[in-house]
């Protein structure tokens, strides 16, 4: 009988924690002021430097992310990011060695101190345990897999992977697929993307 008491109260004390401290609910209010009712942020995941953060609606973050946008960060609409994922738009690397001791009371120039702005496009993934480097940019449609290490720019539609990330494939060719299959899909694609891929055997992948 105690062990059934444990086990109902184990059960009901994780419900309760999901449900206050991981339950993800429809609409957010962007930094600027705007209502975003279909944009979705987990409680779990960390925002520093707010004000530096344009949000579009349609957006997804889930559990555990860390996006610092001190430097600004342009997340579009529709973006998809995941879980374990780290967006910075600084990095004191370099800094911190030079400057040492110093480096917390240092005021003026910061020799080696990194500092860029991260643009995510519309309708793009982002895989768990990735790092969206200070000055990437990422084009729409693009899907960044797992693990992967993000700088510089990502082209539309490219499918990124590795540290750094490289291109290792191009998401349209599988769309083109999936819109030949479900052709009602095919407004719902232009009205974001501008265009419909052609055939997958049309377009060479890397």
């Amino acid at each position: 009988m105690k062990l059934l008491l444990k086990s109902l109260l184990n059960r009901w004390r994780r419900r309760f924690w999901r449900a206050l401290f991981f339950r993800m609910v429809f609409g957010e209010r962007a930094p600027d002021g705007r209502l975003l009712p279909h944009t979705r942020i987990a409680p779990s995941s960390c925002i520093e430097g707010e004000s530096g953060l344009q949000l579009a609606d349609h957006v997804f973050i889930g559990q555990f992310n860390f996006i610092e946008a001190s430097g600004g960060v342009s997340i579009e609409e529709g973006v998809q990011i995941t879980n374990y994922v780290s967006i910075v738009s600084h990095s004191s690397h370099r800094a911190i060695r030079l400057l040492g001791r110093s480096y917390v009371t240092h005021r003026g120039e910061m020799p080696g101190y990194v500092k860029a702005p991260i643009r995510i496009g519309a309708y793009s993934f982002i895989g768990p345990h990735s790092l969206i480097e200070a000055g990437a940019r990422i084009g729409r449609g693009a899907v960044v897999s797992a693990f992967s290490q993000v700088r510089g720019e990502v082209p539309d539609f490219a499918i990124v992977a590795g540290q750094p990330a490289r291109v290792i494939g191009d998401v349209r060719a599988k769309d083109a697929q999936l819109l030949a299959q479900h052709p009602w899909l095919a407004a719902h694609y232009q009205a974001w993307a501008d265009e419909i891929p052609g055939p997958a055997g049309d377009r060479e992948l890397p």
